[in-house]
């Protein structure tokens, strides 16, 4: 057999991700075994004279076994090399301790196979087997010699292929990495070269963009430690570093194409919120007009906390006409997060005012509706709490104590009620907040009869 023939399969794989390291600054270096080999280990040597005879046949023999040691010899540097090229792949990537485990166990084979060369090259240098007047009994010895170190450099060669069969799971996960960092270093390249687009193409069209600009150097470090590789930082530190790059890139990419539809937005709201401020104002005069009626025909109790409404909203109209033109000038000035905020808090004032310019007629209303017919509000409680008792009764032949004791409050609390519009001047706005809040007590026990019985507790 020749040391040709005696290639592992596994060689080609070990190409493969030899070059792969490569790529990522992991220098492979050759191992002293190969060095060991010896002029003339695969062949018989040079010219000599042949004498026939037992000598000439332990001769060959000797020869053959010293041709088969070789073999055995190459076998094992190749597995060895091919071996070492999947340790460096693991620890290129993996710093757990079952690969640490695997780098000292793999240190240990390497003692053993020291050992076996070492045998093997000193039956090699013990005898000249082509010497003219080689004995028979001295070339019987060093076939001996050389089958024995032979059988040592297969048995080693055994123990390193099992080892090498039980790093599947971590050469796997490495070269699955590994085959993860050259298409995630590109991508970042990719997302950093198009927020560089973005942003210049935004600029064209007259935008600063000068904190997008801010952002986008300061990826710079991290693209300088992309190129240094992974030899350098991990091949995991560097897979992460090119993700993170990439989303912030195409942040940066997305916030810029959006920038030209966000300054149309801020116009749009600031022309919108000015509108609806110059109408608040107009609606606000008509709150002045509500209370006096307000006042002259309900009692103090059902109009004396709207008493603010008017100064309030006259306030919040000013101050989100302030807010307005800080926002203008944030726009102008392209300070985009400024003015987005200035108009936010623009919105939150005149909602604020709306709604308390809101409450003023809508209470004249209601006290209205109430004072002319507080039967349609009784008859409303009543069949809320009516409804209520009705589903706490469902299939049962007395109500649950958790169901009734706050039906009975509730019916107790709308008497009170309608007893308190006995009076001369009856508080129509405290009759209405208490039918109100005896239909919420109604709406809860009913919320809480339907999830007791979806649990099963009813």
């Amino acid at each position: 057999m020749t040391a040709t023939q005696t290639q592992p399969q596994g060689t080609a794989r070990a190409s493969a991700v030899r070059g792969v390291l490569d790529l990522i600054g992991l220098v492979w270096l050759p191992l002293p075994l190969a060095v060991a080999v010896l002029p003339g280990a695969f062949t018989g040597g040079g010219q000599r004279r042949w004498f026939g005879g037992r000598a000439e046949s332990q001769r060959a023999e000797a020869q053959a076994a010293k041709d088969a040691a070789a073999a055995a010899f190459y076998d094992l540097d190749t597995a060895q090399r091919d071996l070492r090229i999947s340790i460096e792949t693991i620890t290129a990537v993996d710093s757990s301790p079952a690969a640490q485990r695997a780098v000292s166990e793999f240190a240990a084979l390497g003692g053993r196979i020291d050992e076996a060369s070492h045998q093997y090259i000193g039956a090699v240098d013990a005898h000249d087997l082509d010497r003219d007047d080689l004995e028979a009994a001295v070339a019987s010895r060093a076939r001996g010699g050389l089958n024995r170190a032979k059988d040592e450099l297969v048995r080693v060669k055994a123990d390193l292929d099992r080892f090498a069969a039980g790093l599947g799971p971590l050469l796997d996960k490495a070269e699955t990495q590994l085959a993860q960092l050259a298409p995630a270093v590109e991508r970042a390249r990719a997302a950093l070269l198009a927020a560089s687009n973005a942003l210049d193409a935004v600029r064209d069209a007259g935008f600063r963009a000068t904190d997008l600009a801010g952002r986008l150097a300061s990826l710079a470090p991290e693209l300088t430690k992309l190129n240094q590789g992974a030899g350098q930082h991990g091949v995991a530190e560097t897979i992460h570093r090119a993700d993170r790059v990439q989303r912030d890139a195409e942040a940066v990419r997305a916030e810029a194409e959006r920038l030209p539809e966000r300054a149309a937005e801020i116009d749009k709201r600031l022309v919108s919120l000015r509108t609806r401020a110059q109408a608040l104002t107009t609606r606000a005069e008509s709150v002045e007009p509500v209370l006096s009626e307000l006042r002259r025909r309900f009692s103090a109790e059902c109009w004396q906390d709207l008493q603010p409404v008017p100064e309030q909203a006259a306030r919040n109209v000013h101050q989100a006409e302030e807010k307005l033109s800080e926002a203008a000038k944030a726009r102008e000035e392209q300070r985009w997060p400024d003015a987005t905020a200035l108009l936010s808090t623009v919105r939150a004032l005149l909602n604020t005012t709306d709604e308390a310019v809101s409450a003023a007629g809508d209470r004249l209303q209601r006290l209205n509706a109430v004072a002319e017919d507080p039967q349609q509000e009784i008859d409303r409680t009543r069949f809320a709490v009516r409804d209520a008792q009705r589903l706490a009764m469902a299939g049962r032949n007395t109500p649950d104590p958790r169901h009734a004791r706050p039906l009975d409050d509730a019916v107790a609390r709308l008497q009170r009620a309608v007893d308190s519009l006995s009076g001369r001047h009856p508080d129509y706005w405290h009759f209405l907040t208490e039918t109100e809040a005896v239909r919420r007590a109604a709406a809860q026990v009913v919320e809480r009869i339907r999830e007791d019985r979806g649990s099963g507790a009813g």
